[in-house]
């Protein structure tokens, strides 16, 4: 093939960069799935195409952390159990697919709980297929065409990729083909029933504005993060069935850009979406065989599928790509079907599974932490450490966050009322998310040819190939067959064949044909150069009407940026404002129902409070009452108590009065008989009573203050040896006697003084009482009472019955007999009086309630005594 010069051609200027400050935010959509069976209980009502509502089961009504029994979230758009995978695919994967052919990164994660559709929605199945194979086959049918040859680009092993020239991919396609473990590339869609018919034709889709002037290589690769270790599903290693060989886990690495990548990870260049998913589903297979073999669960593990997509420049004159690794962009889309995010209580797991659920779990958290302090950062403006570090999910992606692509999230939410406390976490964990903002990549430019080269070389090939025709016949374009008709354009030889030595026609025959063959080829030469120059020229003058005409449209497409951008800054700004709209509307309805409840508690509270208060005077009106009749009685009972100790008084008075009299006559009695003589011969053996007789004393003990009401009298024997406990008041100032007959009281608390303590802890009271009797012995009295609770908080005791132990003297009383006797001269009403006094004498038995007074009290305070 001839081939024009090469020139040099203007470099296109670089489009201009958006500023670094553009960022948007992560688009979060919702799914909910079909209920398992019609009967089941529903959790979740659609309410509109971005919100949707959660209702409590009937086993939770109950307000709960002061959550209402109501919520509602928004999303960016919520798919009901109508939406069909096809939808789906256009609003959440197709942007993020046309970005990835326009060479920019993209992350698309599912998230929720175990049975909620994530892997429905990523992967599909036969007739609906998900996400993934979407994605795949809108990528092929958009760069087809443009493909480049198998082995062109090549991974350096260091998340870049190198350009090789054309001798060395050919090398390798031919080693490639070599080894029969290797598949070819199916030419039609290969029948296996796990994966056949994902797509139907009329579905397929092709991104627009793809670059005609480059060349597209696609990779695959797929890994899994299981108990926080990666994984590669993709790498070919030897099956042992007698004792297999656990998985090596992969490490993360850092690249010259700072992007995080698996090192090591198998990446599978796949020239069709058939291959691609093939590969996919060889990946998936092995993930089944080694869960079987390690005895673990699918579900608890993340799985990512990479689709790598590398695309290079074509050289000036569009025919092979430009060997300069420089120029190479590579953009890749990553496809993560999360892990359930269930508690590890729901698992039912035990012993490693417990232990591998809860690291899963721990890596979600992780994944939740570093979404908090992101929006912390961006709403706040602090400036904290996002923990990505702590787990492999989060240290993978964590460019995607930091302004390196898109991040979109598809929640997948079961309605059945089993799931509805794990759904209202994933709800509460979704709308965090879609609060944080992703800084807005930056587009890129691939090199500054000029637009159109491999149209160009395209239209020259037709151009040279139609030439040729027209003067030879048919061209196929093959080099041997245009060498053919080139020929033939030149007049036939004459015969070469000498006939003899003498033979001088055929030389100069010879020679005058290629001398006209020679004049032909200067002429088929001077008018290539004339049609290449003027082709040259046309060429020339069509780049620079191109190129004019491709700064007017960039110039104008840059208006056209601008102003897209402002309207796109604009709707997001009245996206924002709508849902910021809607969040104050549901705020301000919860404040509304929180303060109706706050009013009507107020009210019942005011109800309560007015009752109470109307109770209060109520009690003390008849408070007052009360307290004026207990002084009406008081008054009553004082005025009786001092009317009732005057008559007392007076009668002790006259009781005393009389006691003085009796003494004086039996003093004068006595003097009586010492003045006659009659007892000159006898000795009494002891004094007389009258002298010996000392002037009565206040008694040691304290005397019984009449406080209370008379007490019915008690006939009864004493209790003092029962099973009660007593408080045995003895006064320090009584005297021992020695007699044979003691009181002895057991269980009992003997004090010298009465205190508080002593008759908190009784129920019976006795006072040892000790005073001087009418005949000069000392008589003990046992003053016994119960011990009873005041309202003021003190003991008060209430006397119920007194004891008198008295000692008598038989001699003493025999003296009396004989004297009264030995007196005949006296007078006879002498004996008489004596044996009243004796019995007088002999004392009385003072009962509670008798006429001598009512009933005495005794209080357990300290005895105040007088100065």
């Amino acid at each position: 093939m001839i081939r024009q010069a090469k020139g040099k051609t203007p470099r296109r200027p670089p489009p201009k960069k958006p500023s670094n400050n553009q960022k948007d935010p992560v688009g979060v959509y919702c799914r909910v799935r079909p209920l398992g069976a019609d009967d089941e209980e529903c959790c979740i009502e659609v309410i509109s195409n971005t919100t949707i509502q959660l209702h409590a089961p009937d086993g939770l009504k109950a307000n709960r952390n002061g959550e209402f029994k109501e919520t509602q979230y928004s999303f960016k758009k919520v798919f009901g159990i109508k939406t069909t995978q096809r939808e789906l695919f256009e609003d959440v994967a197709k942007p993020l697919t046309q970005d990835l052919i326009h060479g920019k990164n993209g992350l698309l994660f599912t998230y929720g709980v175990t049975g909620s559709g994530k892997t429905h929605t990523m992967t599909g199945s036969p007739g609906q297929g998900g996400l993934l194979p979407r994605s795949l086959d809108m990528i092929f049918n958009s760069i087809g065409p443009y493909q480049a040859k198998r082995y062109v680009f090549k991974p350096d092993d260091k998340n870049g990729m190198e350009v090789q020239n054309q001798v060395d991919a050919l090398l390798d396609r031919q080693k490639r083909d070599s080894q029969t473990s290797v598949p070819k590339t199916p030419n039609t869609r290969r029948v296996d029933p796990e994966f056949a018919d994902m797509i139907s034709p009329e579905e397929a889709c092709k991104a627009e504005g793809v670059d005609e002037d480059s060349s597209y290589s696609v990779f695959v690769s797929y890994i899994e993060i299981y108990n926080n270790y990666i994984y590669d599903l993709l790498e070919e290693t030897p099956f042992d069935p007698i004792k297999p060989k656990p998985p090596q886990s992969k490490i993360l690495r850092e690249d010259q850009n700072h992007n995080m990548y698996v090192a090591g990870c198998t990446e599978v260049e796949v020239k069709s979406t058939e291959e691609a998913f093939e590969v996919f589903w060889r990946g998936q297979k092995k993930r089944r065989i080694a869960n079987t073999q390690l005895n673990r669960e699918s579900s608890r593990s993340h799985s990512v599928f990479i689709v790598k997509l590398a695309q290079a420049p074509l050289d000036a004159d569009g025919d092979n790509v430009l060997q300069d690794k420089n120029q190479v962009n590579v953009s890749q889309l990553c496809l993560v079907d999360l892990a359930g995010s269930e508690r590890t209580s729901r698992t039912r797991a035990e012993g490693n599974r417990l232990r591998e659920a809860g690291n899963i779990n721990q890596s979600l958290m992780t994944l939740r932490t570093c979404i908090e302090v992101l929006r912390e950062n961006q709403m706040c403006g602090t400036n904290k450490m996002v923990p990505y570090r702590d787990s492999k999910v989060t240290h993978l992606f964590k460019n995607y966050f930091d302004g390196e692509g898109k991040v979109r999230m598809v929640v997948c939410v079961n309605p059945k009322a089993d799931d509805y406390e794990e759904t209202l976490l994933v709800m509460r964990f979704a709308e965090m998310t879609q609060e944080v903002e992703v800084a807005r990549p930056v587009d890129r430019p691939i090199c500054g040819f000029a637009a159109g080269r491999r149209q160009r070389n395209q239209a020259f090939k037709e151009e040279l190939t139609r030439r040729l025709e027209e003067r030879g016949g048919p061209v196929d374009g093959d080099c041997p067959t245009v060498l053919n008709q080139l020929l033939q354009a030149f007049p036939p030889l004459p015969p070469c064949e000498i006939s003899g030595p003498n033979d001088d026609v055929t030389l100069p025959r010879l020679i005058e044909a290629l001398e006209k063959r020679h004049k032909i080829r200067q002429m088929m030469i001077e008018e290539y150069n004339k049609t290449a120059t003027m082709l040259k020229s046309v060429l020339q003058e069509q780049d620079g009407n191109i190129l004019s005409k491709e700064n007017v449209i960039q110039e104008q497409r840059g208006k056209l940026g601008e102003k897209d951008k402002m309207l796109h800054n604009q709707k997001n700004e009245i996206d924002r404002l709508e849902k910021k709209s809607k969040m104050l509307e549901y705020k301000i309805d919860i404040l509304q129902k929180t303060t109706n409840i706050y009013e009507e508690d107020k009210r019942s509270l005011q109800n309560e409070l007015e009752s109470r208060e109307q109770r209060l005077q109520r009690e003390m009106s008849e408070k007052r009452r009360m307290e004026a009749r207990m002084q009406g009685m008081v008054s009553d009972t004082k005025l009786k108590w001092e009317k009732e100790c005057e008559r007392r008084v007076n009668a002790k008075q006259l009781e005393m009065q009389n006691k003085l009299w009796v003494k004086d006559e039996k003093l004068k009695q006595l003097k009586a008989i010492v003045t006659e003589g009659k007892t000159e011969n006898r000795q009494p053996q002891r004094p007389s009573r009258e002298k010996d007789k000392v002037p009565p004393k206040r008694s040691a003990s304290p005397s019984p203050a009449p406080t209370g009401p008379p007490v019915r009298p008690l006939h009864r024997r004493s209790h003092s040896a029962g099973g009660e406990r007593w408080v045995d008041h003895k006064p320090t100032t009584n005297v021992d006697l020695d007699t044979v007959m003691q009181p002895n009281i057991p269980n009992a608390i003997k004090v010298n003084a009465p205190n508080e303590k002593a008759l908190s802890k009784c129920d019976k009271y006795v006072l040892t009482h000790q005073e001087v009797a009418s005949d000069g012995e000392i008589q003990t009295k046992l003053i016994k009472g119960e011990v009873f609770k005041t309202r003021g908080g003190g003991q008060s005791v209430q006397f119920t019955d007194i004891e008198t132990l008295k000692q008598e003297t038989p001699v003493a009383a025999s003296r009396k007999r004989r004297s009264s006797e030995s007196g005949p001269d006296s007078e006879p009403m002498e004996g008489n009086w004596t044996d009243v006094e004796t019995r007088c004498s002999v004392a009385v038995e003072m009962r509670a309630g008798s006429n001598l007074g009512p009933g005495y009290q005794h209080h357990g305070y300290t005895k105040r005594r007088k100065p």
